[in-house]
């Protein structure tokens, strides 16, 4: 099922804003450190002052889609929920490059990791192994008992058609009857990415899909989105999901799209603090 997205109008526009921001202005480089200077005399110490607005760290959960062994045991697809799935499943495989689902993710994840600790993230894996056994529900809590503030969720995608091709991510509907409430910034969670990664990698941008089907966004109680980075059926995007090279512009992309996310989820209270600070008695 895919809908077009609605989102609280400022978020949208700040997640728009803030990509544009990131694609116009590049950081300046730092400059070459010039000769030391002699050394002045030593003044008397002053205790540091404390910042009124102390740095906020992020927490994202990473979450590497499926394990080697699945498990057909069933859990039901959300909370309360009649309907139910296996626990987790081993995913597909490269139709080219014979490289397993779950392999691809945690590599893919990995990679991620580094690339958001060096921007200053606190990173939580919900795996950093393939032998492992965490249902999708699992997974979820294991997010929201991190203090996750995202939880990202890596997959890769599989077709009958061969054709098929492209990047998409994944979120619940505004009608969700597990986590409704999640949708607005998960969905901006989700087009942040989807939009920093396509970019980055120049692969084809399909849609995000609204669906209320996923296990393991069901059962999330922070943002979610899942990523599916592109069909490994597919023999150009599969072999090239094989290679480091791709999987870090891939990388690259998906932390593009948080920082966007994060910009913007900040403008947003900014801009409400500033509407407070500003209103009349």
């Amino acid at each position: 099922m895919r809908r077009g997205g609605r989102l609280l109008p400022g978020l949208l526009a700040a997640v728009a804003c803030a990509a544009l921001s990131a694609c116009a202005a590049p950081p300046a480089e730092t400059a070459p450190p010039s000769a030391a200077p002699e050394t002045p005399a030593p003044i008397a110490e002053t205790a540091p002052i404390a910042s009124e607005t102390p740095e906020i760290v992020r927490c994202v959960v990473i979450d590497p889609g499926h394990q080697r062994y699945g498990s057909a045991e069933q859990e039901p697809i959300g909370p309360g929920a009649a309907e139910t799935k296996a626990r987790v499943t081993g995913g597909t495989t490269g139709r080219y490059s014979g490289i397993p689902e779950y392999e691809l993710n945690l590599q893919l994840g990995l990679q991620l990791r580094a690339i958001l600790e060096a921007r200053g993230y606190r990173v939580v894996m919900t795996r950093t192994d393939n032998d492992v056994d965490l249902s999708n529900a699992e997974r979820a809590a294991l997010a929201a008992e991190a203090g996750g503030d995202v939880l990202v969720r890596i997959h890769a995608n599989g077709s009958d058609d061969p054709a098929a091709n492209g990047a998409m991510t994944i979120c619940m509907t505004p009608e969700s009857p597990y986590n409704s409430a999640l949708y607005p910034q998960s969905y901006a969670l989700a087009l942040s990415i989807l939009d920093a990664l396509t970019a980055r990698t120049g692969c084809r941008r399909e849609p995000v899909w609204e669906t209320d089907s996923m296990s393991g966004i069901n059962w999330s109680t922070i943002p979610v989105t899942i990523v599916e980075v592109g069909y490994m059926t597919n023999e150009r995007e599969d072999l090239l999901l094989a290679t480091d090279a791709y999987r870090e512009q891939a990388a690259l992309g998906i932390a593009d799209g948080i920082d966007q996310y994060f910009a913007a989820l900040s403008e947003e209270a900014a801009r409400g603090a500033a509407g407070q600070t500003g209103g009349g008695a």
